[in-house]
């Protein structure tokens, strides 16, 4: 047993109060902190408490002579700092206290200051002997059970689907030439179709298994081998057979789905256009009835109202052209048509003229062109009728009389595909994630001269702050994903209005997230992230188009907005609006009520932790702007300003109102999922990734909060503070939590991630 000069109780602070002074971390709300820390304490006596509140004095420091004193106790201890504790610093007290007395309980209490004073690595690095002989991972937690709880049911299919992908055909290389890559995409499609995987999400009767949720897994496992075989996958699939699926009837269906399905039939989804690209309803090319021959023309009138960005165009031998139908001289919206555009050796049929779009940031497998159409004459059975049909006396019917709620419902085939693509976006950055954090766990760099080896890279507060983050963001978009996914599939849900509403923004959120993940994980590389050859840099150029395809995301965050505004029961205009305010006057003022002082200062853990906080700040977000939102184009529209003016007027705050609403939403169906986790100590780490994400977000947009006074200056640093020391807690399972993510060894080619 050592000697020291001080008693048990005052001997476990002195780490604490050696980081306090030598980095003057004390505040008033820290002294307070400490000195409820005292009274909870039961291993103080009362002289003890006087001693440690006497060196909490700001105006009567410590002398150099303690501070000397304690660190030579510390030092003389001969005891190290293990920096991947849980808890460094209160761990290191009960050594230290153990070195000179016996062998005692860990305190609470120091945990509890070490969490609310939010001590970092960096606060005590150069103080301590640091312990870097560490485990880069730590194996407390299951890679395999954390897959388990994300794929849920449909792991067995996953599974299933890994095998398939070790087909040599699927081994990853370099590729700069685009046809040879377009080739190699294409003949990767047809062994996926051969394997029963493009009808997946078609009907029984045509080779599917009704399964679109687990499609959308497939998808997004297709990321890890590459993202053209994704996109190109999707394109004939998802958008060319699921338009025949979602709009045609049985005549289509027995037609063509089953030759979809298996590649036989190559097709591609024509609706964008130069000329308009996110303003569907504003396409130009033409599909007019001509009742004598019953056909349909289909028309490109201008230079720019030619189809482009049309992924499969090349490869295509027929097209789903989304035009505006006129019969009998009346425009009836934007209907689908199946246009062939190739014979059956290869060429282009009279009329039809295809141009390559050339190479492109990314997706260079994926063979994108312009279309234009030149009186192209079709069966008007080619029509997909599902909503809206042409009878055989020539004249046009739907059940949907409402040419608004006819166009928003054709629409929702648009739905799946950007569910798909934000799954793919998260593909794409968990594959960076896993790339990085493996990368890290190997890197060394920097050290001073009493350490042996230099630190991993892994090991710094900074990288864990930037990578952390991120890995919880995943699960919980993947958990968000899978959910509304489910939902879009139930068919008896016939209003998808709300679907609509809800995956505009996640896919905005979610895309945004993937590239803004991506570049990270590629600054964390550095100059290896750069190399082709460690996948990040095509990850890059790949989920770079997401952000804008299926959908711009800026439009899409006020497709969103305007769904919150409208209740999801009506398109929102100018007429409907004073009952919309109504509203959301009754539903939103009375909960807008100012913020009590003590609440926007409040930052004990059980309350920063707590999920009903989290949700609290998001729904506030939320209704708070929605609020003056309206208020906004209320007072817009007295003053005789034309709604859609209004509505540019206001632009910038529906974005914002989209982005919150999505938060809200993603982190609401979390919480939910994480509550059905059977196993407590799975559960607790998923609670833990679900605070993390939750303080981060609320952190990113602290500026917002503090100007409504929802949080003040002390409780945003300490939202700071846990955001820093949830990362350090996280990092021995950091490796585990990538694991987590199911991507097989054998897609994981980047050489730095071996």
């Amino acid at each position: 047993m050592k000697k020291n000069h001080y008693t048990l109780g005052v001997l476990q602070y002195i780490p604490f109060f050696y980081v306090i002074w030598s980095d003057d971390l004390l505040s008033a709300s820290e002294i307070n902190i400490v000195t409820t820390a005292f009274k909870d304490d039961e291993t103080l006596t009362t002289e003890d408490q006087k001693t440690l509140k006497g060196w909490l004095n700001k105006n009567k420091k410590p002398s150099s002579q303690v501070l000397k004193s304690w660190r030579l106790t510390i030092s003389n201890a001969q005891i190290k700092l293990i920096e991947h504790d849980a808890y460094p610093l209160a761990n290191l007290a009960k050594r230290l206290v153990d070195r000179y007395f016996s062998e005692t309980p860990i305190n609470k209490q120091l945990q509890h200051i070490e969490l609310n004073l939010g001590i970092q690595p960096n606060h005590y690095h150069h103080l301590f002997d640091v312990d870097v002989q560490q485990e880069a991972t730590s194996a407390f937690y299951n890679a395999n059970e954390l897959d388990a709880i994300l794929k849920g049911e449909f792991a067995a299919s996953v599974t299933a689907f890994h095998e398939v992908l070790k087909n040599p055909i699927f081994n990853w290389e370099i590729q700069r030439n685009k046809e040879k890559f377009r080739a190699t995409v294409l003949q990767q499609v047809k062994e996926l179709a051969k394997n029963n995987y493009g009808a997946m999400a078609y009907p029984r009767a045509y080779g599917g298994t009704e399964d679109m949720p687990g499609y959308a897994f497939i998808f997004e496992n297709i990321m890890y081998v590459d993202g053209s075989l994704a996109i190109k996958f999707g394109v004939q699939f998802g958008l060319f057979g699921g338009s025949i699926q979602k709009l045609g009837t049985k005549y289509h269906h027995d037609l063509y789905l089953d030759t979809t399905g298996k590649a036989e039939l190559l097709g591609c989804f024509a609706m964008t256009e130069t000329g308009h690209g996110s303003n569907v309803r504003g396409i130009k090319t033409t599909a007019t009835y001509e009742k004598e021959t019953d056909s349909i023309i289909i028309h490109t009138p201008g230079k720019n109202d030619n189809k482009e960005y049309i992924g499969n165009a090349l490869d295509s031998t027929m097209a789903s052209v989304f035009a505006q139908l006129i019969v009998n001289g009346k425009n009836e919206g934007v209907h689908a048509i199946l246009v062939p555009v190739r014979n059956e050796h290869h060429e282009l049929l009279p009329g039809v003229k295809i141009e390559d779009n050339g190479y492109k940031l990314g997706l260079n497998g994926v063979d994108n062109g312009k279309i234009w159409f030149n009186q192209v004459r079709v069966p008007r059975k080619n029509l997909l009728n599902k909503y809206g049909d042409i009878t055989a006396e020539g004249t046009y019917h739907s059940e949907i009389e409402n040419p608004n709620k006819r166009f928003f419902t054709m629409l929702g085939t648009l739905v799946g595909g950007r569910i798909c693509v934000a799954r793919a976006g998260l593909g794409g950055a968990k594959k960076a994630l896993t790339i990085a954090v493996k990368h890290a766990l190997k890197r060394r760099q920097f050290n001073d001269n009493k350490k042996i080896q230099e630190d991993l890279l892994m090991d710094y507060p900074s990288h864990q702050l930037r990578l952390t983050p991120p890995i919880a963001k995943a699960y919980v978009y993947d958990v968000t994903l899978q959910h509304i996914m489910k939902i879009y599939s139930d068919d008896s849900k016939t209003d998808k209005r709300e679907i609509e509403t809800q995956v505009a923004g996640l896919k905005s959120i979610i895309t945004w997230y993937a590239n803004d993940t991506i570049q990270e994980c590629r600054e964390a590389c550095g100059g290896k992230g750069y190399l082709i050859e460690n996948r990040i840099a095509d990850l890059k150029g790949d989920v770079d188009i997401f952000t804008t395809f299926e959908g711009d995301n800026n439009v899409l965050l006020q497709l969103a907005a305007k769904g919150v505004l409208s209740d999801f029961k009506a398109e929102f205009n100018s007429a409907g609006f004073a009952s919309v305010l109504k509203l959301l006057t009754s539903q939103l003022n009375d909960k807008l009520t100012t913020i009590n002082p003590i609440y926007t200062n409040k930052t004990d853990p059980d309350h920063l932790y707590n999920p009903k906080f989290h949700q609290h700040a998001f729904e506030y977000r939320t209704r708070r702007l929605t609020y003056t939102l309206a208020m906004r184009i209320r007072d817009y529209i007295k003053d005789g300003v034309p709604s859609y003016q209004a509505f540019l007027k206001v632009q910038t705050h529906l974005l914002a109102l989209g982005k919150a609403y999505s938060c809200q939403l993603s982190y609401e169906i979390f919480t939910k999922f994480t509550e059905t986790i059977g196993d407590e100590k799975n559960k607790a780490l998923f609670e833990k990734l679900g605070t993390l994400h939750a303080l981060h977000e609320i952190r990113h947009d602290a500026t917002w909060y503090l100007e409504q006074g929802y949080i003040g200056g002390t409780k945003s640093k300490a939202i700071r503070q846990r955001v820093e020391r949830i990362c350090t807690e996280l990092r021995p399972h950091i490796n585990t939590l990538v694991d987590g993510f199911g991507i097989p060894e054998y897609l994981i080619t980047a050489p730095i991630a071996k």
